[in-house]
């Protein structure tokens, strides 16, 4: 039997936003009330999730703004309401001369930890990020009342790397903030994308014993449908929810303790060979 102290209720809120920037962000922390209520230790929000997803085109009006700033406040504060961690999903943040897609993490006191940067910024139909974010410049753990969480965004999801450092550094939990799903006219010849991308994810939660926690938004803006499908798998990549594709909050228990025991079983980490790494960060 698991040790209580082990275990953390994940809240997920997955959404469908509209072209009201006020309203989804009131829709967001109405949302987090409402999972917290529901027992949730940590809830997280999805990409970009005060907005349509602007960058389906390469040119559009959205406008960032700084951290802090309006948005952070406003999730600081139902953070703090609710006495929940809170991964802000991602905001468009303005930084001096750049910009960037920034996920802000609270704790229960509705005090920012930090923020991360999305490191890996897309470019493909439907996806054009290039044309406004920067890349971050590295990855972040936060330790919370509830363990030690890192979030990562939506095209991080892709890369073994950020999971793995993520994990040396620390990291009990991955949070991946996004936005993705079906491009209107373009047709996925490699196979199916909602399939590839859970398990690639199941693969980093096995590879770095570590739980993976993914929150999608959902619905139609223009060309883009975003298929939902949030989930969370445990240490050794078992799913322990999967999302359908309409709006809900959801609360999932995780057992923080497996992580120990699946590395202690298998040494994925004890028998890594860092020399013969070197060609990967080139």
């Amino acid at each position: 039997m698991p040790d209580s102290d082990s275990i953390v209720r994940l809240g997920i809120v997955q959404m469908a936003m509209g072209p009201e920037r006020g309203e989804n962000l009131r829709k967001a922390t109405r949302m987090v009330g409402e999972v917290a209520a529901k027992g949730a230790d940590i809830v997280c929000l999805p990409e970009l999730f005060p907005y349509t997803y602007f960058p389906q085109h390469e040119h559009d009006d959205a406008r960032p703004e700084p951290i802090p700033g309006p948005t952070s406040k406003a999730l600081a504060s139902a953070a703090s309401a609710s006495k929940v961690v809170l991964i802000g999903g991602s905001t468009y943040e303005k930084a001096g001369g750049k910009r960037y897609n920034t996920s802000a993490v609270f704790n229960d006191r509705g005090v920012m930890l930090g923020r991360y940067r999305k490191v890996h910024i897309p470019c493909d139909p439907g996806f054009y990020e290039k044309s406004y974010f920067s890349a971050g410049s590295g990855y972040k753990v936060f330790s919370t009342p509830f363990g030690r969480v890192s979030p990562l965004i939506c095209f991080d999801q892709w890369y073994p790397e950020p999971a793995r450092v993520c994990r040396l550094m620390g990291a009990q939990i991955l949070f991946y903030p996004t936005a993705i799903g079906w491009v209107k006219g373009v047709e996925p010849i490699e196979g199916d994308w909602q399939e590839a991308w859970e398990a690639v994810q199941r693969g980093h939660a096995i590879a770095n014993s570590v739980v993976v926690c993914a929150v999608n938004r959902v619905g139609t803006e223009e060309g883009m449908t975003f298929w939902g499908g949030s989930f969370v798998c445990d240490q050794f990549g078992k799913v322990l929810f999967r999302a359908g594709d309409s709006e809900g909050v959801s609360v999932v228990e995780v057992d923080l303790s497996l992580g120990g025991e699946v590395e202690a079983g298998w040494g994925f980490l004890q028998n890594r060979k860092p020399r013969t790494y070197r060609r990967i960060a080139k």
